[in-house]
């Protein structure tokens, strides 16, 4: 996969101008780290990327026929079916015995047959994380993904994210700068946010 390129895109919803004139390139092969302020059009852009969006303008050089991936910001999860189901959903060849091994290992091995509906929001994110990252992908996007996780959670959950993603092409939306800290990544400058990894 090639890198992604971004000319001078703009978008505005009822007269509001929520991305202004962005260029920038996703490196493929790279964790892409998008860190800005809620508000400032980061869900937007990811929509755009995904094709669920239009820009008002600008271009987007991005190779045809991709396979995509993705966290929202919302789970997205059927809650009448259990995880193992929910996660069949994106990839039917995956095993039983596959995602109960992947389960255990995002500290979900307890939850099996319960209905999603029932669970917690935090393994309810968990889900929707191990789901995307189970998927066939050339490209993921992570919309928030860590909301909702405490700390401690985050990191177990980062710890073996790292194991699915690294090496392939994966962009990160995020308002917590601290995040980008544990991953080899690329900063993209959005809206002029601009954050350090010290």
């Amino acid at each position: 996969m090639n890198d992604i390129k971004i000319d001078n895109l703009s978008k505005s919803f009822a007269g509001k101008k929520v991305i202004d004139d962005y260029s920038d390139t996703i490196k493929a092969g790279k964790i892409n780290f998008i860190i800005a302020r809620s508000g400032s059009g980061k869900t937007t852009f990811l929509r755009i990327l995904m094709g669920l969006e239009s820009a008002d303008s600008g271009k987007i050089k991005m190779e045809e026929n991709i396979k995509i991936s993705a966290v929202f910001q919302e789970d997205r999860l059927c809650g009448n079916i259990d995880a193992f189901s929910n996660i069949r959903l994106v990839n039917p060849e995956l095993t039983k015995q596959k995602v109960l091994e992947n389960l255990e290992l995002f500290g979900l091995r307890d939850i099996e047959g319960k209905r999603v509906e029932k669970l917690s929001g935090g393994m309810k994110r968990r889900v929707a994380i191990l789901r995307a990252l189970l998927a066939d992908f050339d490209i993921i996007f992570l919309d928030e993904p860590f909301q909702g996780l405490d700390r401690e959670t985050k990191i177990k959950v980062i710890n073996q994210m790292k194991n699915y993603i690294e090496g392939k092409t994966a962009v990160i939306i995020t308002h917590e700068p601290e995040d980008m800290k544990f991953f080899n990544s690329n900063l993209l400058n959005f809206s002029g946010q601009k954050y350090c990894k010290e």
